[in-house]
């Protein structure tokens, strides 16, 4: 395979977003998994129950921003960057790269909230048996387990609805957001992909 075509290969499938995403989300995962299992372990079972809320609302709100991004289109949002708003030509860059936004909002983010909250609530299982010394916590494993996987299912279900009504005003807050940590922080979050040089394909 020839350095052009290595070139292409990489390029079709975008070979550096999949390494980089990949290492992200494995460090990502074990830093969440670690602190939110630490920190349930020391709280009182209320407490522990609405960080377990809280991480599933976390994946059903990037959740809604993936599909977002994914169903809205570009013309609106010309149409704003025409009329000089700032925030319309971050939208643009956003719609232009929903794969990859789409990939982290909904898999990244959505997998890692999947796994942390799964175990947020192994653990509140076993912080519910030692509590009230519970002698076969197989039912209460599976109501556990079934009651996270039904707020998870159905926030996302709902959230689905909400994205593709609101997706140009889900995709315009996103883009504001984006902006204003250009702005301040001087942190590109999505930065814009430099044009090649064609005059070497001639």
């Amino acid at each position: 395979m020839s350095k052009k075509d290595e070139s292409n290969f990489s390029d079709k499938y975008n070979l550096r977003w999949i390494i980089m995403v990949t290492i992200w989300t494995f460090i990502m995962a074990m830093i969440f998994s670690v602190v939110t299992e630490g920190l349930v372990k020391n709280l009182d079972i209320f407490l522990a129950f609405v960080i377990l809320i809280i991480i599933i609302l976390i994946g059903i709100f990037f959740d809604i921003i993936g599909i977002a991004v994914t169903t809205a289109e570009e013309k609106p949002f010309h149409a704003m960057a025409a009329n000089k708003l700032e925030e319309a030509r971050y939208a643009i860059r956003l719609v232009r790269n929903a794969g990859q936004v789409s990939n982290f909002c909904n898999d990244v983010i959505g997998d890692i909230s999947g796994i942390v909250s799964g175990a947020v609530g192994t653990t509140i299982i076993y912080k519910l048996i030692e509590i009230y010394d519970i002698k076969n916590g197989i039912l209460l494993s599976i109501i556990i387990t079934s009651l996270v996987a039904s707020l998870t299912v159905g926030g996302k279900a709902f959230g689905k609805s909400i994205a593709i009504l609101y997706s140009e005003k889900i995709i315009l807050e996103t883009a504001i957001f984006f902006n204003f940590i250009k702005r301040r922080l001087k942190i590109d979050l999505l930065p814009e992909k430099k044009k090649k040089n064609n005059k070497n394909n001639r």
